[in-house]
């Protein structure tokens, strides 16, 4: 696989998307958790979506359980957790794994790590920066918000390259 858009997920609610359906767009694709410290991420990534979606963002969302267990919901439950709490309106996918032994392709495929820092997923809220092209532009940790002004600056950068 040489981009994002080779590959096909579900969407939450079970039907199956190529990801080449973005080509064109950025995307920042995030893996989620309902019950984790940095749950609230989801407010800032909302934001992230409604201010720059009309410019091309795509905030895609990827529920994952691999750490501490805190995504134990059902597809459904965790749709109706985020429209509930957050009011998320931004994509998001089925439960996936993002590491050890049932690593989803996707996510092995991001975490190769030929884009530099940071590309191993070492818990819940990971964010992939990716390029108009599909290609891996960055990778944030955890702990940095989507409101941080260095991924602020990257998505914006991103945006103002041409599809």
């Amino acid at each position: 696989m040489s981009n994002v858009y080779e590959f096909t997920v579900k969407t939450i609610d079970g039907v199956p998307k190529s990801l080449a359906d973005y080509k064109g767009s950025v995307l920042l694709i995030v893996n989620v958790a309902s019950r984790c410290g940095l749950t609230p991420q989801y407010e800032a990534l909302e934001a992230l979506h409604q201010r720059f979606a009309s410019l091309g963002l795509r905030v895609l969302g990827f529920p994952a359980n691999d750490f501490g267990a805190q995504e134990p919901g059902t597809e459904s439950e965790i749709k109706t957790f985020c429209s509930t709490n957050y009011g998320v309106t931004f994509e998001m996918f089925t439960k996936l794994s993002v590491k050890g032994s049932t690593i989803d392709p996707l996510y092995a495929f991001l975490q190769r790590g030929e884009h530099g820092k940071s590309a191993e997923v070492k818990w819940n809220f990971h964010k992939f920066l990716i390029g108009r092209d599909g290609q891996v532009l960055g990778a944030f940790a955890s702990t940095m918000t989507p409101d941080s002004a260095e991924l602020v600056s990257a998505i914006e950068a991103a945006l103002a390259k041409s599809p």
